[in-house]
Parts: C-alpha cells; structure tokens; sequence
C-alpha cells in the first residue's frame, strides 16, 4: 500500500524544470499542449483524430503482426491488436531502451503507469478503445549503457564485441549470464522461474530486440502491452517525407532554436541539444551521424564528401538506413501512433518540453506529458526501523549528514544548533559597522574581519561539539545510516539503481501485483509503497 506521498521537490532528487512541470507552473504553459488531467484527454482525442492519417493504422497492424507471428498470444491480446486499425482506437505510450533484464526497476514503473493509464481513460472514455504501447529503442547503439543490470551489490554484465543497433545484437552468447544469476540469486521458486524465463526468452530469441519483445511480453502477460520494434522498413517508408525534410531544412534544430532561449533565459537546464541533421545512418553493423557542413554532408568517420540529393535520394530508395536520434524519435513516435500520451522519466519530460515548436512545424499534435510513477519501495521491517529511530519517511530522503544532525539533536540532551547565538554577535558587530562608519570608515575592514573570525569560531565549536554528540550516540547514527543506504543504494533513488529481479526472487509475481493495484499515473507525487 501506498504510505507516503511527497511532492518531487522535497525529494531534492529532480531537476526544478521537472518540478515546475509536475506543479503545473504557469510559466510553463507554451512548452506543451495539454497539462495532464483526465477531462484534457478528450480535448487530445479530438486533436489527434483530426491530424492522425488512418492509412498508418493498417501499416502498423501489419508489422505489428508479423512481429509478434513467433508468440503465441490470447485471444484478448488479438482481439486488442485487430482494434488498431478501428478510428476509435488511441494508444498510450512509453519508450526505453533494451536495458538486460529490464535495467532499473523504473521500467517497471513506466509500463505499469501505461497500462493503469489505459484502464482509467476506458472507465471515463467506454466509446474509444486504448491501448498501452511500449516502444523499444532497438536503434540505440550505445551497448555500454544497456549491457548490465544489477541485483543487490552485484552488476551482472553481457560482454560482447558487437557493434551497430543494440537491437540486432544476437543474444546466444548470453549463457554467461544463465551462469552468473544462478550463482548470485537465492535458490527459491521466485528465482529458478525468473532463470527459467530468461532462458526461454533471450537464449530462445535470435536478436536482443526480439528477446525483450518475448521477456516483456510475459512478463506483463496479463494486461495486453502492445511491443513495437519501429526499426522496421515499411515504417520508415512511410516516414520518408519527414526524413527528407529534417535533411533538406534542419528543422528540428530551426523550429525549437526559440524554445531553447525561453528555456534559458528561465534558469533551466536544456536537456538534449539539437543538431543540424537529427538522424544517423545505419550500414555495416554501424549507426553513424550525418553531420551537416555548409556544402555538403558526411557520414560520421568518412571523408566523403555527399550532395544534398544524394542523402534525398538514399532516404527514398532505403529508409530502412536511416535512424532518428533521440530528439526526432519523438516525432517518428507520434507519426506513426495514433497516441494521445507519452509517459516518461524526469530527463525525458525534459527534452520533450524542448519540441513543441517541431512538432508544429511537421504538423503533428503534440502529446499529453506525464511522468511515469516514481517510487520508493519499502519493506514492513524497514518501516519499523524508522518508526523505532522516530524518523519520518519524508525525512529519509535528506541527505545523510543532515539527517544524522537533526536525528543527533533530538537525541542529546545538549542545544548543538548555535543558530541564536550567531544571531546575537551578527546584531552586536552590526552595531560596531555603525560606530565605525560614523567615526573612521577605514575601520570596518577590521570589523568585518574580527565577525568573520569569530563567527568561524563558533562554527567550529558547534562541529566539534556535533561530533562528540555523534560519537555518543553513535549506534543510533550507524543504524540510520545502514537503513539510509539500504533504501538509497549508491546515495542515489532505488529506483535508479535496484532491478526487478531483486523483488522477485524474494515476492514472485506479487511484486508485479502490488505495483499495478497502487501506481495512480495522474497523482503527480513521488510514492512510498510498502510491500510485504
């Protein structure tokens, strides 16, 4: 169940652009569309109805279907597959990569917000259908970033010497990983069936992109995720136009060129900048820029100098080897989508805010943002250790030596915190700057100079005295401590760090369960959740 909700900017965890979005501020209004609210989706059914081309649906039913030909799927999934291509059907939709195993549990939560997503806009909205997508960046080519995952203090990693889209990697040199999870995971039910579905899914698959297809599908098996691999080239055929025109206009990089001045000159940090081409192309297990000079073009690595014509014609003739970067993905994603939302982390919420003006210059409706549930979650024995250490779950998310100097106040006997009584010399040496700005002005350096050295002073006394209070109380500290690392592993969110797997060894599928009953995707809070 759900035992603490905090707004994310008392998490000190999320970027204030993040947090200004979460809370609705006004000056954020002309870098979206539709703040997310239930009502609003009907406004956004209606702008994506009368934008969307229904000739991409019977496009993505057919790649779709051929996909999924290896899977044997319900009779409920099949159902919800065939209403694509019904006008009334809209998707919701979130994107990650193919992390191994997942990756950080926050995978999980971004699914599950789709999904719950789903069911309450079928609730409010019974005319239309929804369904929840998750669409794999199987064009990534950095493996570095999604080779690993980890369980407790161990990073299990895949080593391999493949190069190009992760997506195309063959997965049969993964039984070294068969080999490390068997070593490192309890020997229980929960485990051998989670070893025994990465068998039957990445050592049975023949490319890492058909492998998360199958995992994911069973992992979620009971609530319909629609998966879609957009690497396919009858999709960016159908794309072409887009691509011709990013190549002949830089148009990613001239439309959002305002977006990303109002930003800054706002404070906030831009997520993801823009280039003059916003595409790679993609030959000879490589995936390389197209970089732009003022003449001509290259290809990242090669001297060859090309015609504008040349990438023109080549996207004509082979879309399927050109790749958008992780800017105009966006713009691939809701071209082909007949999608109303996407769903996304902090850092993608980020970069989305930066697109509006692109989207409008394609003439493609803009999605509803709303950021997947993020969570912290917690065991009943970790609820105890708090409750016996008289700490607030809110407070938990302090950083650890503000959090030890306020739980060692509370547990001396002494008053540590000299605040007043800096106060009170701050008050006494103001009333000597008067004295000697009245008298001598030359004297109120060495004024200042005597503030400073003994409000230092007394700095150092209150540290010193903090310390020995600490060392007093120091089994409490070490506790508060271990229980901070425990549920903030590498001082940094669970979420970020933790995989599945770690959950699932020790609850089976129940962890799944209980994500799905308490995740709320439009309560826009960070969430405690207790398992047990």
């Amino acid at each position: 169940m759900v035992v603490k909700e905090i707004n994310y900017k008392e998490t000190s965890y999320f970027s204030p652009l993040f947090c200004d979005y979460m809370n609705n501020d006004p000056k954020l209004k002309s870098f979206y569309n539709l703040y997310p609210s239930i009502d609003n989706f009907k406004k956004q059914i209606d702008q994506k109805k009368s934008e969307y081309r229904d000739k991409n649906r019977e496009i993505l039913y057919d790649v779709i279907k051929q996909q999924y030909k290896e899977i044997n799927c319900s009779n409920e999934f099949n159902s919800m597959l065939e209403s694509i291509k019904e006008k009334n059907t809209f998707t919701v939709t979130t994107g990650h990569q193919l992390n191994l195993f997942t990756g950080p549990i926050y995978f999980l939560y971004k699914i599950l917000t789709t999904i719950n997503l789903c069911d309450e806009l079928t609730q409010k909205y019974p005319k239309f259908n929804f369904i929840p997508v998750y669409w794999m960046a199987t064009e990534d080519h950095d493996f570095k970033e999604i080779n690993h995952f980890n369980f407790e203090n161990s990073k299990i990693e895949w080593g391999s010497d493949q190069t190009g889209v992760v997506g195309e990697f063959l997965t049969g040199e993964l039984n070294t990983v068969i080999d490390e999870l068997k070593r490192i995971f309890p020997d229980n039910k929960n485990s051998n069936e989670l070893i025994s579905l990465f068998k039957n899914t990445y050592l049975k698959s023949d490319c890492l992109s058909d492998a998360t297809r199958n995992f994911v599908h069973l992992l979620f098996r009971k609530y319909n995720l629609l998966i879609i691999d957009a690497n396919h080239k009858d999709l960016k055929k159908s794309f072409r136009d887009f691509l011709k025109k990013e190549v002949k206009d830089s148009s990613i990089k001239k439309s959002s060129l305002s977006t990303l001045k109002k930003l800054e000159k706002l404070d906030y940090k831009v997520q993801a900048h823009t280039r003059d081409v916003n595409l790679f192309y993609i030959e000879k297990n490589e995936r390389k820029r197209i970089i732009k000079k003022k003449n001509h073009f290259l290809i990242e690595g090669s001297k060859n100098k090309l015609e504008q014509k040349n990438i023109v014609d080549s996207i004509e003739n082979n879309p399927e080897k050109f790749s958008p970067n992780v800017l105009f993905r966006t713009i691939y994603q809701e071209y082909l989508l007949p999608n109303l939302c996407y769903i996304g982390g902090p850092a993608e919420i980020a970069y989305w805010l930066q697109l509006k003006k692109s989207f409008e210059s394609f003439k493609i409706t803009f999605p509803i943002l709303l950021n997947r549930n993020s969570i912290l979650l917690i065991s009943s024995r970790e609820i105890k250790k708090l409750k016996t250490l008289n700490i607030d779950i809110k407070d938990i998310f302090l950083d650890i030596n503000k959090l030890t100097t306020i739980k060692t106040n509370e547990f001396s006997e002494l008053n540590i915190d000299f605040s007043e009584l800096k106060n009170i010399l701050k008050n006494q040496f103001k009333y000597l700057f008067d004295i000697a700005s009245k008298t001598d002005y030359s004297f109120t350096g060495a004024v200042k100079a005597q503030e400073k050295k003994q409000l230092d002073g007394i700095d150092n006394l209150e540290k010193k005295l903090l310390n020995a209070q600490k060392k007093k109380f120091s089994d409490e500290i070490s506790r508060i401590t271990e229980l901070r690392k425990e549920l903030f592993p590498n001082d940094t969110l669970q979420e970020r760090t933790a995989n599945f797997s770690e959950y699932y060894c020790e609850y089976g599928y129940k962890i799944i369960d209980i994500l799905k009953k308490n995740i709320k995707p439009l309560n826009k809070r960070f969430s405690v959740i207790e398992i047990s």
